[in-house]
């Protein structure tokens, strides 16, 4: 029997060399890190902005074609598998383990910034900069973003529980190339260094905004070294939740942070401008999907100030999400097994980005009504003190920043958490019951990486590393797709060729049946003329051989 280290892949010790060689980097030479990978992050947003754009639309329609296509009815798994989890387990699980960390950074932050700070379209601090800021948040936490888990998910989930392959990336690309080799252990190399990129810049954002809440509440500062020993600590909570196993660690964490997360939103609809908050939402809705191709495809050219604001959000979040993607997609393929396609896809793109919007329509909406009205500048704070500025203009203001806190602090975890497995499944040839050595390498390495980026550059650092990661991942994310609808393709041939035969079949069953009836109909007709004949028959011989009279 095989041992749990003799399953460890090339690919692990890859990306490990290569994070470690990034991590060394920062900590060696900070500044000129800082420096190249600014040059190379600027250079990726300014040249190949359209191409994200394109790419992650593309995303999007496929899942919307998934839908309404006779695809929708094929199961991720055997036609006889079931569901592992209950409805509300499987959404706690998608929601927490895909925008955790980034409602909570950006539910505050993001609507201020686009109305106070920096308006994509029109005059700071205005009505209308109220709603358009809404419109483009509604944008970035969408279907568009969905749309990329969603089809990361499918792909994997597809091929891995349907056409019996290894649940590595590279194994969703069978149909169109030979990845047994060298060239699907790159692929996989590259998969790893994406998703251990983008899950680093969430970690960082929520060591960052932990900061920003203790500093508001205490007289401790903002600063790196309070950041470093919150991850530190996490660190060892998640790791703690990694070696109890998925069943178990992440499901009790989801439903804690789901619950967590709705007394916070109940809390704020309670105290805050709710009926504002909700006609915005209400409006919102329908601009956004009035406007959604517009928003889809607006690169500005020949604005350099909107498209340094579209690079600095847009394309950042883009690429965030690609980052993400290998992670949240492998997770949501694990526990959404025994699923249709058109039911996974509905769930996962429609479900999570209306509470999505429902968050920041409530949260955003009363930040921003607050500082409409003048109760506090909001903008005038950082991101990540915004949300607690928001939570002090109403009533016991330091046990709900205590609990957003620990709400940031479970997110951390369940996100931490989930990343390890999903690392770990990818570097064991696609188990899912990676050993608990690999995901504890996996934690450390995440803790270092955060600590470094923020060390080096802060958020800024880890942003840019994670669109350079991303890049190159989007173009297999692309293979992945084309491979998927190829596959479908044939199997939606096989399926019709086979019920066309079973068609075929019927007919020729029913004619035949026919056939038999008209011949066993034709043989009792038959035998009922030859028993009313005879008598008949008899009856006049009787009567020719009697004498007339």
């Amino acid at each position: 029997m095989k041992s749990n280290e003799s399953s460890i892949q090339p690919v692990f010790y890859w990306a490990v060399g290569i994070l470690s060689l990034v991590i060394i980097s920062g900590v060696a030479i900070p500044n000129l890190f800082e420096t190249v990978t600014s040059n190379v992050q600027a250079f990726i947003s300014s040249t190949f902005g359209w191409y994200y754009l394109i790419a992650v639309t593309f995303f999007m329609i496929v899942c919307l074609f998934i839908i309404f296509s006779p695809y929708g009815k094929i199961k991720l798994g055997k036609d006889d598998d079931k569901p592992e989890f209950g409805y509300l387990s499987w959404f706690a699980m998608l929601f927490s383990a895909g925008m955790g960390i980034g409602l909570v950074f950006f539910g505050v932050a993001e609507p201020i910034s686009h109305f106070a700070i920096n308006s994509p379209t029109v005059d700071e601090g205005t009505v209308e900069a109220a709603r358009e800021s809404m419109r483009f948040v509604f944008f970035h936490y969408g279907i568009h973003a969905w749309g990329i888990y969603a089809i990361i998910a499918i792909c994997l989930a597809y091929f891995t529980y349907r056409k019996g392959k290894s649940g590595l990336i590279s194994g969703t690309l069978s149909p169109l190339m030979n990845t047994d080799g060298l060239l699907g252990k790159v692929i996989d190399t590259f998969a790893l260094i994406a998703t251990v990129t983008g899950i680093v810049t969430s970690l960082g954002f929520g060591a960052v905004q932990m900061n920003g809440g203790i500093s508001y509440l205490t007289d401790l500062p903002i600063s790196f070294w309070l950041q470093a020993i919150i991850i530190v600590i996490v660190t060892i909570l998640f790791l703690t939740s990694a070696m109890t196993g998925i069943d178990k660690g992440i499901r009790i964490l989801s439903n804690f942070n789901m619950l967590l997360a709705l007394l916070l939103l109940l809390f704020i609809a309670g105290f805050g401008a709710t009926l504002y908050s909700m006609n915005l939402f209400t409006n919102t809705l329908g601009t956004y999907l009035q406007t959604l191709p517009e928003l889809s495809f607006r690169i500005a050219p020949g604005s350099p100030e909107s498209r340094s604001w579209i690079n600095d959000w847009t394309i950042f979040y883009w690429a965030w999400w690609i980052a993400w993607s290998p992670y949240v997609g492998t997770f949501i393929a694990r526990v959404s097994r025994g699923r249709t396609l058109r039911e996974f896809t509905v769930a996962v793109l429609i479900v999570p980005s209306i509470v999505g919007f429902i968050w920041f329509s409530i949260v955003g909406g009363t930040g921003m009504s607050l500082e409409l009205n003048d109760v506090i500048s909001l903008s005038s704070l950082g991101d990540e003190e915004m949300m607690f500025g928001l939570l002090s203009t109403m009533p016991i203001s330091t046990i709900t920043s205590i609990l957003t806190i620990g709400l940031i602090a479970v997110f951390f975890i369940t996100s931490a958490d989930s990343a390890t497995f999903v690392l770990g499944m990818h570097s064991t040839n696609g188990s899912l019951n990676p050993p608990n050595k690999i995901k504890f390498t996996w934690g450390v390495i995440l803790a270092a990486m955060a600590i470094v980026l923020l060390y080096s550059g802060g958020l800024q650092a880890l942003q840019n590393v994670m669109i350079i990661a991303a890049f190159p991942f989007s173009i297999i994310l692309l293979l992945m797709v084309f491979s998927l609808l190829k596959s479908l393709r044939y199997e939606q041939i096989r399926v019709t060729v086979q019920e066309k035969k079973e068609i075929r079949e019927l007919r020729q069953w029913k004619r035949k049946q026919e056939k038999e009836a008209k011949k066993e109909k034709s043989a009792n007709k038959k035998m009922k003329r030859k028993k009313g004949v005879e008598p008949v028959q008899e009856s006049s011989v009787e009567d020719e051989d009697k004498p007339k009279q």
